[in-house]
């Protein structure tokens, strides 16, 4: 049976209540994400194969908050939940949702009119009778973006394999593949890197079977050495040789409602209107565990070759606008001073 706190339901969530406070949340999120990407490769907090993969997964999210803002935008009935624990972020189920929806689509598209007779009656209202467009008809156009634009195999899911590559010159590791999960828990995106070598295999053979082990194994928050110790068992003819696990947030604005530090202070000076309605931070913690040799286990006909693990120290970064990085070092400077970095710049949000 599933831990209590990893069943999720609708009462986890805050609702955004009209198209307004959509407008707003996903401006937040799209750019402080964007920004993100921008710092980490400005100053160097992952290796450029890391960075390539992180942006892959990150245009995922993405794409799946824009097909958010669709389904959202004319909808007076169904309103979307941010989850309420240390995230910022869209809850876990309205992935699911989308992914539903995406499943049934042609079946939602049956029960819509034609496009081109929404046209049409659009055109009259605006031009003939001088009238709004109802927001009936403005809630149906909308559904028919959504359904036909937004493509299923787009869409940031809560599990996303990345392809193994092969690293030249890489020492005893020299094969890396990285995946990603919107952990149930947290409500965040995570996002993993394993660097390793194969024994008495070649990689054609194996790839299958490392797919399916890090989607069962793999596919939720961990420590990393519990999570390399599962890989490792399951995969006797893979040696596992470095993990790097980046947990994307939480993005600290205006919607969230967790009790951290940073959320709080900006709330604080939104309140009191020392900061903008669009002031925000991401945080990003990244962990490491390195190989520092191995160990065999069981007896002489079922033997096993395990790694043993050494952590590095956790690194954890801010990215903020400027008015947000001298409110953060003037309310709260003992915890920024213990980033591993200081916080990095962004730009500006203009709403």
């Amino acid at each position: 049976m599933s831990p209590i706190n990893q069943i999720v339901t609708p009462l986890d969530s805050a609702v955004l209540e009209n198209k307004e406070q959509y407008s707003v949340y996903f401006k937040i999120v799209q750019h402080a994400f964007r920004e993100m990407v921008n710092g980490m490769v400005t100053h160097e907090l992952c290796n450029p194969f890391e960075i390539s993969f992180f942006k892959q997964y990150a245009e995922l999210l993405l794409y799946s908050l824009e097909a958010f803002r669709v389904k959202y935008l004319y909808d007076e009935e169904e309103k979307m939940k941010i989850d309420l624990t240390e995230s910022g972020f869209p809850n876990y189920l309205e992935f699911r949702y989308l992914i539903n929806d995406l499943a049934l689509k042609q079946e939602h598209i049956a029960k819509l009119p034609d496009p081109d007779d929404l046209k049409a009656e659009f055109l009259e209202s605006l031009l003939k009778y001088k009238e709004p467009v109802s927001k009936r008809k403005l809630e149906q156009a909308a559904s028919i973006v959504y359904y036909t634009s937004v493509e299923k195999n787009y869409i940031f899911r809560r599990f996303v394999q990345g392809k193994i590559v092969k690293i030249e010159n890489n020492g005893d590791a020299p094969y890396l593949t990285s995946w990603a999960f919107y952990d149930v828990t947290h409500n965040r995106p995570f996002i993993c890197f394993m660097y390793f070598d194969l024994e008495k295999t070649s990689l054609d053979e194996y790839t299958e079977k490392i797919y399916e082990t890090l989607e069962k194994t793999a596919d939720r928050n961990m420590s990393l050495d519990m999570m390399a110790y599962a890989i490792d068992k399951k995969l006797p003819k893979l040696l596992p040789k470095q993990f790097r696990k980046l947990d994307v947030g939480p993005l600290h604005n205006v919607f969230a409602k967790d009790e951290l530090e940073i959320t709080h202070i900006i709330l604080e000076g939104i309140v009191k209107k020392n900061l903008k309605l669009s002031a925000h931070a991401m945080s990003l913690s990244i962990d490491e565990i390195v190989s520092t040799g191995n160990f065999t286990e069981g007896n002489f006909f079922n033997k096993q070759k395990f790694q043993m693990w050494e952590t590095q120290k956790p690194e954890k970064y801010v990215f903020a606008p400027h008015r947000v990085m001298q409110t953060l070092y003037d309310k709260i400077p003992e915890s920024i001073n213990q980033l591993t970095k200081e916080p990095i710049e962004t730009s500006e949000l203009t709403l």
